[in-house]
């Protein structure tokens, strides 16, 4: 994972992203944050959607001391929290009432390996957060995306950020109901690890069943899942950073490398050129396209989760 090629760098390789508006959800720290620097300096409007206004007005103000500046694009927080889907769905409102096109939509935002946990709605929190209120946000938007698709020479474009995380789910998953999306994976030797994976499998089918989607009522938006490669986000917290930091660097990348096929799936002119070789695809870095495992392939499984999902939503009115 870190023998990163550098056949691909967003400051030399991405177009003028000027009069371009972008979306992305978790945009204030991480990969996002060095997502939104990449676009934002190519002059692109970027949304940066985060729940913490503090935190995130920090991002944008680290963003301007790093040379976001005159001549670059602007970012502007969006509140959205993903742990609540009716939020998703007022943050896409907002938005709406905000902007006249979108661009790009990026879902980004994500929980890692934390402890189980339910929400409210009774759905387990690591799926309500990377899959079904990034779903609730989509359909919101979708009318805007499907207006600033129907412009002449439009490239609209939905970026989900999945993980290789998904190889590691072994046998095959069902997602016939909420309890099978809320499956605690208690035999597995890392339940945290195994329902992380299993959240960035559901991102994967989710994107190919968007796609899907699309194709099928004739619309020419792109949906393009990627896994960003091991990222370095944690050497410099160790009390041994100068041991530890030349061996990490031996295996993950920097931070705004781990954002390149981020990057390159939203705004890369390779894309645009070949859009349907990349429709519905899996990226691996730095924008390399590659399969992704048998389960996440599987048409009937995405069907599912999309159906499971959409229901959800229906019943809850969202």
């Amino acid at each position: 994972m870190g023998f990163f090629s550098k056949s691909f760098d967003p400051v030399t390789d991405l177009p003028d992203l000027s009069g371009k508006v972008i979306l992305i959800t978790g945009g204030n720290a991480g990969i996002g944050y060095s997502t939104v620097k990449h676009l934002a300096r190519r002059g692109a409007k970027v949304y940066m959607a985060a729940r913490n206004r503090s935190k995130a007005e920090e991002a944008i103000a680290q963003l301007k001391a790093e040379g976001l500046g005159p001549g670059n694009g602007d970012v502007i927080w969006l509140e959205l929290d993903l742990k609540d889907p009716r939020n998703a769905k007022k943050a896409a409102e907002v938005f709406m009432k905000q902007e006249k096109r979108l661009d790009v939509l990026i879902h980004n935002a994500a929980v890692f390996f934390e402890n189980y946990a339910m929400t409210p709605d009774g759905v387990q929190e690591i799926v309500m957060v990377n899959v079904i209120s990034h779903a609730a946000l989509t359909r919101t938007l979708q009318p805007l995306l499907d207006q600033t698709a129907a412009e002449p020479n439009s490239d609209v474009r939905i970026v989900v950020v999945a993980s290789d995380g998904h190889r590691f789910v072994s046998g095959k998953p069902r997602f016939r109901n909420l309890d099978d999306l809320n499956n605690e994976l208690k035999s597995s030797l890392s339940p945290n690890f195994a329902r992380y994976c299993m959240s960035k499998l559901m991102n994967v089918l989710y994107a190919s069943e968007l796609q899907r989607h699309l194709t099928a009522v004739g619309s020419p938006i792109t949906v393009i899942a990627i896994h960003p490669g091991g990222v370095d986000t944690f050497s410099h917290k160790s009390n041994f950073k100068f041991i530890v930091k030349p061996l990490v660097s031996l295996f993950f990348v920097r931070q705004d490398q781990g954002a390149y096929t981020s990057a390159f799936a939203a705004a890369s002119e390779e894309v645009a050129k070949q859009r349907e070789k990349y429709k519905g695809m899996y990226l691996t870095p730095p924008g390399k396209l590659t399969e992704s495992t048998k389960v996440a392939r599987d048409e009937g499984l995405a069907k599912e989760l999309w159906d499971t999902v959409d229901r959800f939503l229906e019943e809850k009115g969202i």
